[in-house]
């Protein structure tokens, strides 16, 4: 005897059904195996996204971006930036692009813009750059020293005690009694809550290094920001839009720091128009 396994007798009795049932088996089967070849070939088309957080937050950070952009069919990847600093963290990232298959769009919230724009540099499946409310320094800039190019900022003041480590280094946190006001004013009080608790440090040196060639010099580059951001003043983030030539800058008024969660539909929409194109 020859016992059928489980899997081989329900597939004879399908095809048993099939068959009484006046439906071609080779139809049957190329219908079967057809839907998920054009699924594949659907998906991708569609880039990836990959979202890199700034300082100051972690990768759950884009939460409402990533539920928007998977319900319209785009893979995403949200990157566990280091935040070591600003040349080791732009070398991770780019590690991370060479992983992903196909073509890549490439986005940044806050000190993650600055490193999207190293770290796409010379990487041309990356098709375009989204920086959210973000840094986007040219060659040689430093970010401490770029941030003081226009007044507006006081992310200084809502600082906590710089943390030393024992390589002698220094971290640095936002106080979350000041979080909501400085980085999320627009946000629920519960998602603002979870935002601060949730913050990642930020080594000191991320804001000291000095930048390298810029990709949006050659990448075509969006920007989004809120008239109200208390961490980069609006008028520099204007400001780096004009000079990355920015193919399309949402101002969003009122908007704070925190815009891809108080703005998500808006930071999707945009990030969306920079795949589609």
């Amino acid at each position: 005897m020859n016992p059928l396994s489980p899997s081989a007798s329900r597939a004879s009795k399908a095809l048993r059904i099939l068959q009484s049932t006046g439906v071609s088996l080779a139809l049957a089967v190329l219908s079967v195996l057809h839907a998920p070849v054009h699924a594949a070939t659907a998906a991708a088309q569609k880039p990836t996204i990959l979202l890199v957080h700034g300082a100051f937050a972690e990768s759950l950070s884009w939460e409402a971006v990533i539920e928007r952009l998977l319900a319209d069919g785009y893979p995403v990847v949200a990157a566990a930036n280091p935040l070591r600093g600003l040349t080791s963290d732009s070398a991770y990232v780019a590690n991370l692009v060479d992983t992903i298959p196909g073509p890549v769009v490439m986005v940044g919230h806050s000190y993650g813009g600055a490193v999207i724009s190293n770290a796409a540099l010379g990487k041309p499946r990356v098709k375009g750059l989204v920086f959210v409310a973000a840094f986007a320094p040219d060659s040689g800039e430093a970010l401490g020293e770029l941030g003081e190019k226009f007044p507006g900022s006081t992310l200084g003041s809502a600082l906590a005690p710089p943390v030393k480590l024992p390589d002698g280094h220094v971290d640095l946190y936002v106080q979350q009694a000041k979080y909501r006001d400085q980085i999320a004013a627009d946000v629920p009080e519960r998602v603002a809550a979870l935002l601060a608790s949730t913050q990642r440090p930020v080594a000191a040196d991320a804001f000291s290094d000095k930048a390298g060639s810029p990709a949006w010099k050659q990448i075509p580059s969006r920007f989004i920001y809120g008239t109200a951001d208390k961490a980069i003043a609006p008028p520099l983030l204007e400001f780096m839009a004009r000079r990355a030539g920015s193919r399309h800058t949402v101002a969003v008024q009122g908007a704070s720091h925190a815009v891809l969660a108080s703005h998500a539909a808006e930071v999707a929409q945009l990030i969306e128009e920079a795949a589609a194109n």
